[in-house]
């Protein structure tokens, strides 16, 4: 039996890293996404408590205005900062525990940028063409090009991937980009 490791996925935004996910779930292994557990975490009332304490402009009548928080955090470089600070790690500790003692791979967007490189045995990153993303998650979220660009000016330039992790190129089809995601795991040796 293949010895429990984490592996991480990253890439930018609209780069692919859910299709890559995807292939890999197919195959078997146990996939997890750090959106998705943020997105959990928002049920949780302690948690939202020390989001609405961290950024009460953004309370309406007690509740916490997931869009007005998105607008903040984008416009205003302290309060993306303040909102990493305060969620990266919680997200993060639940990451650990759910992965602890398997064979698994994580979508995590900022992977670098968070410098949560470390707590993986290896790395597939994901990169495509600026224009390619741009279309994509403007399609996949009904964003304006302006929103994406902000977005992506925010992570991690694509090209300094290079020579830190297994780079998956994402610039022809799907069935392609299974393709290197299958030899990827080869080089590593968790496909034969």
């Amino acid at each position: 039996m293949m010895q429990s490791k984490r592996y991480a996925v990253t890439g930018g935004i609209g780069s692919g890293k859910s299709a890559v996910l995807g292939f890999l779930q197919a195959w078997g292994f146990p996939v997890f996404s750090c959106d998705a557990i943020s997105h959990e975490l928002w049920q949780d009332e302690e948690y939202l408590g020390g989001l609405m304490a961290r950024f009460p402009s953004c309370v309406k009548g007690g509740i916490l205005q997931r869009d007005a928080l998105s607008a903040l955090v984008f416009a205003d470089e302290d309060a993306y900062r303040r909102l990493n600070a305060y969620a990266h790690p919680r997200i993060m500790a639940e990451l650990m525990k759910r992965t602890e003692g398997i064979l698994s791979f994580s979508e995590v967007p900022l992977l670098f940028e968070g410098g949560f490189e470390t707590m993986f045995d290896g790395v597939l990153a994901v990169r495509r063409d600026r224009e390619a993303r741009i279309a994509a998650a403007m399609r996949r979220d009904g964003s304006t090009r302006e929103a994406v660009v902000r977005r992506m000016d925010r992570q991690l330039d694509p090209a300094a991937l290079d020579g830190r992790c297994v780079v998956l190129e994402n610039d022809a089809t799907l069935e392609e980009l299974r393709e290197k995601t299958r030899l990827a795991l080869i080089s590593l040796g968790i496909f034969r």
